[in-house]
């Protein structure tokens, strides 16, 4: 008698085979999947990339040169280590175009997490340390909750605070520090 032998599923297969309304990331070799944002999640996540597109990615008012993405799905390692950040940005001389398929291969410039009460310590605890490993050059967390972004840049592989801004403040931080943003607008 031959019984049935039940084959394991990689993590991206996992990933893959999520059901609608849950985002997935595997992070250190392990699926985490989680649900999708709340509304003023999202809505600081839009103005802000909205705020940075305009003058970094079509040089509206700004240098250009940039490539600005919402929730591009990063592979750091083909398929092992798959991290989707809110917002994310590729200088156009380290990636030239975006690629066809949904996997970006090469690290981003820039990250943004923007946090919900489930993925806080995720963002902060676990993503951070692989963005630094992985050499992404700066990074800010913003919480919708706290009304704070907070800027890094990266320096012999480990964060530097550039500041943390809160409420109303105008923002003109690296690497977009060429335009000001008004955090109010990300509040509501």
């Amino acid at each position: 008698m031959t019984l049935p032998v039940a084959i394991a599923q990689s993590p991206y297969e996992q990933l893959m085979a999520l059901p609608p309304g849950l985002k997935g990331e595997i992070i250190n070799g392990q699926l985490r999947a989680q649900p999708r944002p709340s509304g003023l999640h999202a809505l600081a996540s839009s103005r802000l990339g909205s705020d940075i597109e305009g003058p970094y990615g079509r040089g509206r008012g700004g240098p250009g040169g940039w490539w600005i993405i919402d929730e591009p799905e990063v592979h750091f390692t083909r398929d092992v280590e798959v991290l989707v950040p809110d917002l994310a940005g590729w200088r156009r001389e380290r990636m030239p175009a975006v690629p066809e398929e949904h996997r970006f291969l090469i690290s981003p410039d820039w990250v943004c997490e923007i946090f919900s009460p489930s993925s806080k310590s995720l963002d902060r605890e676990e993503k951070m340390p692989l963005y630094a490993r992985y050499g992404v050059g700066h990074a800010w967390l913003v919480d919708p909750k706290t009304r704070t972004l907070e800027a890094y840049r990266l320096d012999d592989m480990r964060w530097v605070s550039l500041g943390v801004f809160r409420d109303d403040d105008r923002v003109s931080v690296a690497p977009f520090d060429v335009v000001s943003i008004c955090l109010s607008d990300l509040w509501g």
